[in-house]
């Protein structure tokens, strides 16, 4: 995780320097929604609320990279809670059809994930809570409307790998966003 975070504060460190002279194409974005979580052997569970952040920056009005944290919520399996979490970092497509980047927009993104997998003591079989961690992708999509040039709302559905003690799974999102630009 900590390998992960690194990586992603160079490469916005890198982006920061390219963009020095650019206008105002860093962005922060903030979502909630749900998340399901689907795991092999053990079938699907509703995770209930499901948010996260992200921030980055726009290259060209179609292009930009992305830092982000997602908390994909609490699923249940045979009566005990699981938790998942991750830390990116990914591109961003945007497409806007109005004038000057403002009006209705489809977007997506996809990336490196590092979730984490937590289960509560209950759950193990020896007694002791766990978490485990995993590298894998993440992909999205979505649209919304930008009122300005600093300012949109969102839908976005999202997929993630999840694996954790030896099962695999993935997880699917749906989160209204709010973006500001700056």
């Amino acid at each position: 995780m900590k390998t992960l975070l690194a990586v992603s504060l160079l490469a916005l460190a890198c982006a920061s320097s390219i963009a020095a002279a650019a206008d105002d194409s860093w962005f922060v974005d903030g979502n909630l929604g749900s998340s399901k979580l689907d795991v092999n052997d053990f079938g699907s569970s509703n995770s209930g609320a499901a948010g996260g952040v992200s921030g980055g920056y726009y290259f060209t009005p179609n292009f930009g990279l992305e830092g982000r944290y997602m908390d994909y919520g609490n699923a249940s399996f045979f009566g005990a809670s699981v938790r998942v979490d991750g830390w990116g970092i990914g591109v961003v497509g945007k497409w806007d059809f109005g004038p000057n980047n403002t009006g209705f927009y489809v977007d997506a993104r996809g990336g490196f994930l590092r979730t984490q997998t937590k289960v509560p003591l209950e759950f193990r079989p020896d007694g002791e809570g766990q978490s485990d961690d995993h590298s894998s992708g993440y992909l999205g999509a979505g649209a919304g409307w930008d009122f300005n040039r600093n300012f949109g709302i969102g839908l976005n559905f999202e997929y993630a790998g999840v694996s954790a003690f030896g099962n695999h799974g993935r997880t699917y999102t749906t989160t209204g966003d709010v973006e500001f630009r700056f």
